[in-house]
């Protein structure tokens, strides 16, 4: 590991005036620190914000929730706001990680995941991620859990946040400030597909602090649904994930919202084919339509083929569960 330093700032102000090219903010450190062990990140400067004020949840005068970004993974999936309003995002964060991670992860940090590629965290191999411009092995390598949408020559890596495929779905919005000040991110254009430059997993500038998650007034708590499918029934990233959302009229579909996670480099929505959908009778031959051009561009890799066929049916039922759900509290 590089040697480092370590500052904790009382202020936001003084924490953005410590920032650098080779500063790191850190809060729980449950992704920072495992890159830091195998040689992935080298910061020189860790500057702890977890004496920030930043640990709240509270009601916007909108109808919606803030999170703080300081606010634990735990704290928020039973938070009673969450619980009550977003059933969707507490049942996304529970299907993440263990509990030990989850008490220690913060909000805003489990926005800001590198990826889980074997090739990413193995210093002795290529990686565009780690060093722009040296290859991508996992394209003709051991490539069973990465990516069928979005990706490119440069980068096949999946985004590996269970919370982060919820909050597209539910369509947050990132609060973040930096020395040009604060400003407003949707969450769709928050992440980015890995293109040319996939060292680049968001649109932060190196100065820019997250300060707040902030989620709409609900319209899906009565029917949604999270689908995580993995190797394992504990701490295991996963193969296919969707966050499912209905709002129904009568026998119809009023709005629908989808989106898929472990199948790209973000999660993966297309709001324009849910639009397409709006006034289409709730069934699964609906479903089954919707799955099947949500995939449409899929270019799977010799290893993961089967994510097509896993993802078309992880859609159906996802929807279909959504739709029965009972009314949430």
């Amino acid at each position: 590991m590089t040697p480092f330093s370590y500052s904790k700032p009382a202020s936001i102000e003084q924490a953005l005036s410590l920032t650098g090219p080779h500063s790191r903010f850190i809060a729980g450190g449950t992704n920072l620190l495992d890159l830091m062990k195998e040689n992935v990140a080298s910061p020189r400067q860790l500057i702890d914000i977890s004496a920030l004020p930043l640990h709240e949840v509270g009601e916007t005068a909108q109808g919606g929730v803030m999170i703080g970004a300081l606010v634990s993974n735990t704290e928020l999936a039973w938070h009673p706001l969450i619980e009550s309003r977003y059933p969707l995002l507490a049942q996304a964060i529970l299907a993440g990680a263990s509990p030990q991670l989850r008490n220690m992860a913060s909000s805003g940090g489990n926005l800001l995941q590198r990826t889980r590629c074997q090739y990413f965290y193995d210093s002795a191999t290529p990686c565009n991620k780690r060093v722009p411009g040296s290859g991508c092995p996992a394209r003709a390598g051991l490539n069973r859990n990465h990516a069928i949408l979005g990706a490119s020559q440069s980068c096949v890596a999946t985004h590996p946040s269970d919370m982060c495929v919820a909050l597209a779905a539910l369509e947050a919005v990132v609060h973040v400030r930096g020395h040009g000040g604060e400003r407003q991110i949707a969450f769709a254009d928050f992440h980015r597909l890995p293109g040319e430059t996939p060292e680049r997993d968001n649109c932060l500038s190196e100065d820019e602090l997250v300060l707040a998650i902030e989620l709409p007034a609900p319209r899906f708590g009565r029917h949604s649904h999270y689908l995580k499918i993995r190797d394992r029934a504990s701490y295991a990233f996963a193969l296919v994930s969707v966050a499912a959302a209905l709002q129904l009229d009568g026998q119809r579909i009023a709005a629908m919202r989808l989106a898929l996670g472990g199948v790209a480099h973000k999660p993966w929505r297309d709001p324009a084919l849910e639009a397409h959908f709006q006034g289409r009778s709730a069934t699964v031959q609906t479903y089954a339509e919707f799955a099947e051009a949500l995939l449409r561009g899929a270019q799977p890799l010799a290893d993961n083929r089967f994510k097509v066929r896993l993802a078309n049916n992880a859609i159906i039922r996802a929807l279909s569960t959504a739709q029965s759900a009972g009314v949430q509290p």
